[in-house]
């Protein structure tokens, strides 16, 4: 198992107004939620680290605040609870067999997966299928390659092998998702790999693109070839790049 975290805790102050009106409310039979005015009553609060947190109804979320108090530890049931139901909405998406499983729980996520994936140091997560013949690709030699995307759910995202022709890109030209450029850079031709992306390194989030939030992504890669490149000259003042 391996596990990113990523969760500022919370305020004392303002975990202590939560708490304290949902007592409340439980005792009255109402559903109340903490509000943004309970900052204005303690101006000593520090206003730099917004989490938010859901209040059992379901009203709203608001900003609480960095503290060096300890974060409540989580239940084992909760865990297994959301290991299943990523299980079972993975089912759904017909998720390819091993796929890695993601226990996520406000901006904390555990990464579920086999013995057979390796973590590398930068946080990439990958695992080999087949290794694959030859040299693996240097900055300037262009790659060929199949892939298909997935998102934390198991549902793919893009595919080069619906597209109908493989993607290729040349190596050291920042022309790919960091994590991407990093899981393909020992591969070998024939060489089989999925990759797992954690969001530091993943691609830019946004409606122009496939990604809608800081999530894992998964890709399963296939390198088909690597090929050398050459700039040439044409006509003394025009210049492009060839790769054969």
């Amino acid at each position: 198992m391996v596990t990113i975290l990523s969760t500022p805790p919370l305020s004392p102050r303002l975990t202590f107004l939560c708490e304290t009106k949902l007592s409340l409310s439980r005792s009255s039979k109402r559903s109340v939620c903490c509000s943004l005015s309970e900052e204005q009553k303690d101006q000593s609060l520090s206003r730099r680290s917004l989490v938010y947190v859901l209040v059992a109804s379901p009203c709203l979320l608001f900003p609480a605040l960095s503290s060096s108090a300890k974060t409540k530890s989580k239940s084992p049931y909760d865990e297994r609870r959301l290991l299943e139901q990523n299980k079972r909405i993975q089912r759904e998406n017909n998720a390819p067999d091993e796929f890695p499983n993601f226990v996520r729980e406000g901006f904390e996520v555990k990464v579920v997966a086999s013995e057979n994936y390796i973590k590398a140091d930068s946080g990439l997560i990958y695992r080999d299928f087949d290794v694959g013949q030859g040299d693996s690709p240097k900055d300037g030699q262009q790659v060929t390659f199949h892939y298909i995307g997935y998102n934390e759910s198991g549902r793919r995202i893009d595919s080069t092998y619906i597209q109908g022709s493989p993607a290729r890109i040349r190596m050291g030209t920042n022309a790919l998702v960091p994590g991407f450029e990093m899981g393909i850079r020992d591969m070998k031709p024939g060489g089989r790999r999925r990759i797992i992306i954690p969001p530091e390194l993943g691609p830019p989030v946004g409606p122009s693109t496939f990604f809608s939030s800081k999530q894992f992504e998964v890709f399963d890669v296939e390198l088909l070839s690597i090929q050398n490149c050459e700039r040439r000259t044409i006509i003394g003042f025009y210049s492009d790049v060839t790769c054969s």
